[in-house]
Order: structure tokens, then sequence, then C-alpha cells
């Protein structure tokens, strides 16, 4: 059954609901980082366990985005958005209430899993909603709300536990929720999509739950347990391999697969996708080492960290509309490559970071890479869902943010490892020129002897000098990374074959 677009204020209200709840969700997967310390003291916990509030959202999301295709089919887009998110609001409430730690992360689970679907069926409900020339406006839209939310989780997060009890963190959902599920309900209840009663694939739900939670495991502890010196490690990186490679060879062949693999067949999907995930993972591990950069080395409050990132969010809330309006007119692939290309150049900018810089050296490449934001998921998933139409929509979309989530846990889990092994390279090589014969070394020690130091107090200072230094210099490392990173994608978007249309020109249901 095909309906026809919303116009008017209902478009407008469908709109609003679809992108708060994406907001509220999205958010909810960085909010509680910066919170850990406060939750895990006030529960009575140590800090490590803390973690586990982090990892079990994230396994259980991994897990549940991919069955958005099937639930969206067996029971429809609209009422499985709805209950996801009435689910989210509930299992969000309990986690605020919870009076242990076990309890949080049980809650934390429930509301991982229920929290799958919405993002790729708030997608696909968007551009059901609006007409095929409008469409890139809707994802742009969208897609601002999308790479914004992580940035001001910690801000919120850390406002938040500074000021009042840490539940609040996840109290502040409700009234959201119960807002965006009643207006999506009362607009779209008679646009209800079409279903089918096709069986669940068992098999490959079983392969890709234990496969995927085995991965995310592995990549969250993975740091904590020293990598493959831990035979934890090696268990799960074992169940993992062994899961995913059968589960890849299940489902190509499956008759009703819980993920359609065969959707990779189409040349554009899967450029979309591998571009998308790559740049999302760079990005995330991005988001992860820069605060952790002003607040370890360079004495940040998570404040003033929060103030010195967030410019970024700017330039995404005044350019997202004209972008969305305005950039169906030019080559999708164009609007990946000027905003990969300033991805680029605001990480290469950022590999002269150094001890004594100010406020304003953090605060300029971000807000400069802002500009880049605005461009980044709309062009991306347009070309991503160009050749998709009907139910195939809700399938590509829930594949296509399944694998940008594993991408995105790949990069917060890989930039602590990056971070140190570059770290200890430098220390390494800064440690080789203290020595008692290096002059300056010695007159440095004689100038703080003068300061009132004395015995191991001037090496004291001298080592923590080197630490702050090598970490510096280890970070300007990724950041270069980051940066050929983004120009390597550059060529590979190009790879897409156009027309790109409207992102799924047979959106409409």
């Amino acid at each position: 059954m095909t309906h026809s677009p919303l116009k008017g204020p209902a478009l407008a209200l469908v709109t609003v609901a679809l992108s708060l709840a994406v907001f509220m969700q999205v958010l909810d997967s960085t909010i509680a980082n910066v919170a850990l310390p406060t939750i895990t003291g006030n529960l009575g916990a140590a800090n490590s366990q803390g973690t586990w509030v982090i990892t079990a959202f994230a396994v259980a999301n991994a897990i549940s985005v991919p069955l958005t295709g099937w639930l969206a089919r067996r029971f429809g887009e609209v009422k499985v958005f709805v209950v996801a998110t009435l689910s989210f609001v509930l299992a969000s409430f309990l986690c605020g209430i919870a009076p242990s730690l076990a309890l949080l992360v049980f809650f934390r689970v429930l509301q991982g899993a229920v929290a799958g679907p919405m993002i790729p069926l708030s997608q696909s409900l968007l551009m059901a909603a609006y007409p095929p020339e409008k469409r890139p406006m809707a994802l742009a839209m969208w897609s601002m709300v999308i790479i914004v939310a992580p940035i001001f989780g910690p801000i919120l997060g850390g406002i938040i536990s500074d000021n009042w009890h840490w539940g609040w963190i996840f109290f502040i959902n409700v009234p959201i929720g119960l807002l965006a599920a009643g207006i999506s309900w009362q607009m779209m209840k008679k646009r209800e999509t079409e279903t089918v009663h096709e069986p669940i694939d068992r098999m490959g739900l079983s392969l890709m739950v234990v496969g995927v939670g085995a991965l995310q495991m592995m990549l969250d502890r993975g740091h904590e347990l020293d990598w493959f010196s831990s035979n934890e490690i090696i268990v799960l990186a074992v169940i993992a391999i062994v899961c995913l490679g059968y589960f890849v060879i299940w489902e190509w062949y499956a008759k009703y697969p819980i993920v359609d693999l065969r959707l990779f067949k189409d040349r554009n999907f899967t450029v979309g996708v591998i571009t998308l995930s790559t740049a999302y993972m760079t990005y995330m591990g991005a988001i992860v080492l820069l605060p952790m950069l002003l607040q370890m080395q360079l004495g940040y409050t998570a404040t003033w960290a929060g103030l010195a990132t967030a410019p970024i969010g700017i330039f995404p809330v005044l350019l997202s509309p004209l972008i969305g309006k305005f950039g169906n007119r030019l080559d999708m692939r164009v609007l990946v490559t000027i905003s990969f290309t300033v991805y680029a150049i605001c990480f290469f900018w950022r590999t002269n970071f150094n001890a004594g810089m100010g406020f304003m050296d953090v605060f300029w490449p971000q807000f400069v890479q802002g500009i880049g934001m605005a461009m980044f998921f709309m062009p991306l998933t347009q070309i991503t869902l160009s050749n998709m139409s009907g139910s195939q929509i809700a399938s590509a979309s829930s594949i296509s943010n399944f694998v940008r989530i594993l991408a995105g846990g790949i990069g917060t889990s890989m930039v602590n490892v990056l971070w140190d092994k570059r770290e200890a390279l430098h220390h390494t090589q800064l440690v080789e020129n203290i020595h008692p014969y290096n002059s300056t070394m010695n007159e440095s020690i004689q100038g703080m002897n003068q300061l009132g130091l004395s015995g191991v107090q001037p090496l004291g200072s001298i080592e923590h000098t080197i630490g702050q230094q090598a970490h510096i210099m280890g970070a300007n490392d990724l950041f270069w990374l980051y940066g050929l990173t983004f120009l390597i994608l550059i060529v590979l978007v190009w790879f897409a074959k156009p027309p790109f249309g409207s992102g799924g020109g047979g959106g409409a249901h």
C-alpha cells in the first residue's frame, strides 16, 4: 500500500517527533560516559565495573539493529517505532531508579535492545512522509540530529551529574520520548506499512546475537585486559570470527534472512555503507580522543572540554536546511568530497597541537569542521539508499546503521590502544636524550633547584613534562591518521554510480 506524502503542519509535526526520538536515542549512547565516576561512586561500585554501563547498551543496541527489517515487515514500521520509543522511555526510567550497578546494567541492556529499531525506522518513516523532491531536505535534517547529538551527550551528562542526581541523565528521556511517541502514533497510525507473516530466521538470529555480542565485548574489554595476552579476549575473538563467518554464509542463502546481505550486490549500497561506516569510525575516535587530551594532558575541566569541542555543532545547524534544499542540484559525490576535504584539513590542522596552546587553538578546527559535518550524513545516506525501494529501505537502513554502530565501537575502542602505543614510542624517543651529559637538562634542574625544588623533584617534573609531550605527540599522530583516512575515502566514494535520485526514490509506502 502506497501512502501519499504528508503536507503542512502534519509533515512538520512528524519531522519534529521523529527527530526528537532520534536525538534522545543517540544522546543516550554518550551521555553516561562522563558521569561514570559519579554513578559508580553513588552505587558503591569500582570505576572499572562502571564501563559495563556503556558496554551493555552498545552490545544490546548493536544486536537489535539488524532485527529492524524483519520486525518492520512482520508488525509494521509505525507500530514497531512507537513501541520501541515507549519501551525506551520505560527502560530509561528504570535506569534512573536503579538501586545497584547490576540492575542498572540490566536496564541498560533492555534500553539498548529496544533502541535498535528507532534510528533506521525514523529514517524510513521520514522518507515516506516527504515527496521525492524534498527527501534530501529531510535527510539533511535527520543527519544533523544524528551527528550533533553525540557531541552534546558528554556536555549534558557532565552538567547533570555535577549539579543533580545522576538519574536525571535518564529521566530527561521520559517527557521527550512520550511526546515523540504520542505525535508519531497520532499522525502516522493510518500510514502503517504492509505486513507479511514470514518466519523468523532462528539460526541467523542466534549466530548474530552470539557473534556480535562476542565482538563488541572483545572491543570494549580488550584494552582493559591487554588484548590477546588475555585468554578471555582470545576466546571472544574465536567465537566472534566463527559465528559471524557462519552467519554471513547462512544469511546469504537463507530464504527469510534476518539480515538481507544480498543488498550488498548493489554497488551504491556497498560503497555507501563502507564509506559511511569508515568515516563514522574515524569521527567517533576523534570525539573520544579530543576531550581526553584536553582533560588529561592540558588541564581542562569536563565543562571547558565540552565548550571547546561544542563549536563543531554550529555549522550543521545553520547549513543543513540549505544543503537539504539545494544539495540535490549537485552530485552527491561532490558534497561528500567537500565534506571529507574539510575533515582532512581540520585533522591535519590539529597535528600542530602543543602544550602551550590556548582555547581558541582548539575552538577553530572544531568550528570549521562543522562545515564538513553538515555535508556528512545526508549525501552518503542518499547514495546508500539510492537504488532501494519499498520495504528494502527499512532493511537497507538497518544494515547500514548496524555496520555504522559496529564501526563506531571499533573507533572508540581502538583510540586508546593506538594513543597508548604512539605515546609509548614518543616517550621512549624523548627519554633517550635525558642523561647526565645533557647540558639543557642540567640547566633545567639547576633552574628548578633555585625555585626551591630539591632531591628527585626536578626529575619528577621533567618526567611529567615528557609524559605530557609524548601524549600530545601521540594524539597528533592519530589526527594525522584520521586526516589521511578521509582523503582515502574521497577516492572510494567516487566508485558510486549516479543517478542518486532522492535517496530511495520509491520510499513511500
